[in-house]
C-alpha cells in the first residue's frame, strides 16, 4: 500500500526503539548504520548522519549510488516498511525512522493481530519495485543490475505463491531461473544433479513441490511427483538452450522472465489481507470465512484464495464500483465492498462482494488513487496523440459512457480452468438488479453507479452500503 494514503497516528512517544533495518541510538545526529533489504537475501549497508530526520528521498540517492542504478530509472523502485503483518510503500518525504517508532500503532489500526504478535513484530526497510511503475517500461530497461532486482522480487512472489500461475507458467519460469543460475549448457545428468542439490523449491512454487496431498499424493508418492516435475523442467530448460543460437545474454533471460510475469494481471500489485464469506453449505457452515489476499495495481483489483493459490475475482477499474464501511458496533468488521456485473439465473444483476479487513480504508483510498493516476496518464497520452482532445474530455465522452454505462453492459465474467481467471460462482455475493427488484433477501436503494458517472477524470460513485441488509 502507499503510505500516504492514510493518516498515520501521531508520534506520541519518545521512548520507542527503532526496529528492523535501522539501528537505534540515543544520539541520532551522529553517524549510524542502516540496512536496506533487497530480495534475494541481500542488503545495502549504509552509514548515515542525522538518522532521525533522513527522508526516503535522501536514502534513495545513497542506495542508487551503492547499487549503481542510473537516475533515468530511479522511479522503478521505492522504499517499503514490511513485516509479515503489514506492508507500506513510502513516499519520498517520509522519514523511515519516525514511521518505525509508530509501527505498533499502525498494526493496531490496520491489522487483526493479537497484542502478543504486535509486540513482537519488527519491520524491515526494503527497497523494491514501486506499485506505480508501468509494466510497459520495464522491458525497455537494459541495465542488468536493475533487471536482477526486478527478477529477484518477481521470483520470490512466484515461489511463495503470491503470484498464482498455471503449470506452463511456473515450469517456464523455473527453467529460466535455472538458466540464469547455472547457464544453458547443462546436460540431463548435470541438470538432475543440480536440481536435487538445490531442491525443487528453489525453482518451483512451494505448494507445487509439496503436492496437494490426498489420493493423488498417496497413489503416486512424493518421489514420483518430483521426478515428473524434474522432467518437465528439463524439457523447458532444453527449449531455452536450443532456441538460442549461442549462449543467451543474462539480460535476454531476465527480460524473458519478466515478460512471462507480465502476463499475470496482478504483477506489481500491492497486497492486503482480508476475509470473505464462504458460500453457505448447511447450518453448520454458516458464518465461516475464507482468507484472501487482495492485490491492487494500476490495472485493477484481484482477490485471491490464500490456501488454493488461485484468483477468485479479478476486475479492472472500468468494471467495478467500490466503497468501504466502518464498524457500526464493537465487534463488527471494516468492510471493503466491490460491485460488479453478474448473472443470476439468466438475469443481468449487480453483485456485491464483502471483504472483511481492517485495511478496508487503505484499500479504498488506494483504489481511488490508482484510478485517478491511471485516468490522468491515459488522458495525457490521448492528448499527446490528439492536441484537440483535453484530459477532462477523455473519460466522459459519449462512446466511453456507452461502453461502461448501464446502457451497454459488458460481457459477464466466466470461470475457466486457469488460476488467473475469476471464479465468480464460488463467491458468496449479494445480488440485485438496477431498479431495486428483490433477488434473494435484498431490496437496496440503488445509487447511481460508478459505470454511469465518468463525466470527469476524478468523479467516482461509491456503492451505498448503508442501505443494504447485511446477512
Amino acid at each position: 500500500m502507499e503510505g500516504d494514503e492514510c493518516s498515520f497516528p501521531p508520534d506520541s512517544s519518545d521512548d520507542h526503539s527503532l526496529r528492523g533495518s535501522v539501528a537505534s541510538s540515543a544520539t541520532l545526529s551522529r553517524a549510524q548504520d542502516v540496512l536496506i533489504y533487497l530480495f534475494g537475501d541481500s542488503a545495502v549497508h549504509l552509514t548515515l548522519e542525522g538518522l532521525g530526520t533522513v527522508t526516503v528521498q535522501e536514502l534513495g540517492r545513497n542506495v542508487r549510488e551503492a547499487l549503481h542504478i542510473p537516475e533515468s530509472v530511479q522511479d522503478v523502485f521505492a522504499f517499503w516498511l514490511c513485516s509479515p503483518l503489514l506492508e507500506l510503500q513510502l513516499k519520498t518525504r517520509h522519514q523511515p525512522y519516525k514511521l518505525c517508532r509508530q509501527w505498533h500503532d499502525l498494526l493496531y489500526r490496520f491489522t487483526e493481530a493479537s497484542e502478543e504478535d504486535i509486540s513482537q513484530d519488527e519491520p524491515c526497510l526494503q527497497y523494491r519495485r514501486s506499485v506505480f511503475y508501468p509494466k510497459s517500461k520495464e522491458l525497455q530497461i537494459q541495465e542488468e543490475g536493475v533487471l536482477r532486482l526486478l527478477y529477484e522480487e518477481a521470483r520470490s512472489n512466484i515461489l511463495t505463491g503470491r503470484y498464482p500461475c498455471d503449470p506452463e507458467h511456473w515450469t517456464s519460469l523455473g527453467a529460466l531461473s535455472i538458466a540464469l543460475d547455472e547457464g544453458t549448457s547443462l546436460d540431463s545428468k548435470q541438470f538432475t544433479t543440480t536440481i536435487r542439490e538445490k531442491k525443487l523449491s528453489s525453482y518451483l512454487p512451494a505448494h507445487v513441490t509439496m503436492g496437494s496431498g490426498g489420493l493423488f499424493s498417496t497413489l503416486r508418492g512424493k518421489s514420483s511427483r518430483q521426478v515428473g516435475l524434474e522432467q518437465n523442467l528439463f524439457k523447458e530448460y532444453s527449449k531455452i538452450c536450443t532456441s538460442a543460437a549461442s549462449s543467451p545474454e543474462p539480460t535476454q533471460l531476465l527480460h524473458q522472465y519478466l515478460n512471462t510475469c507480465h502476463t499475470l494481471p496482478y504483477y506489481g500489485c500491492a497486497f492486503f489481507f482480508g476475509e470473505i464469506d464462504k458460500p453457505a453449505q448447511g447450518i453448520l457452515q454458516r458464518g465461516k470465512r475464507k482468507a484472501v489476499n487482495i492485490g491492487i495495481c494500476l490495472e485493477g483489483v484481484y482477490v485471491m484464495d490464500v490456501k488454493e493459490k488461485h484468483v477468485l475475482l479479478g476486475l479492472r477499474f472500468s468494471e467495478l464500483s467500490w466503497d468501504h464501511s466502518y464498524p457500526e458496533e464493537e465487534g463488527d468488521s471494516h468492510i471493503l465492498w466491490l460491485e460488479f456485473d453478474g448473472d443470476e439465473d439468466g438475469t443481468p444483476v449487480n453483485k456485491l462482494l464483502k471483504i472483511y479487513s481492517k485495511q478496508a480504508e487503505l484499500m479504498s483510498g488506494f483504489i481511488e488513487f490508482c484510478v485517478e493516476l491511471k485516468s490522468a496518464s491515459e488522458g495525457a497520452a490521448a492528448a499527446e496523440m490528439d492536441g484537440e482532445v483535453s484530459l477532462s474530455q477523455q473519460p466522459g465522452g459519449q462512446e466511453e459512457r456507452s461502453k461502461n454505462g448501464r446502457g451497454g453492459r459488458r460481457g459477464m465474467l466466466h470461470r475457466q480452468g486457469s488460476v488467473v481467471c475469476s471464479r465468480v460462482q464460488s463467491l458468496n455475493t449479494i445480488s440485485y438488479v438496477d431498479d431495486g427488484k428483490e433477488i434473494k433477501r435484498l431490496k437496496p436503494k440503488r445509487a447511481a453507479s460508478f459505470f454511469a458517472r465518468q463525466a470527469s477524470a476524478v468523479s467516482y460513485s461509491a456503492v451505498q452500503t448503508e442501505s443494504l441488509e447485511q446477512g
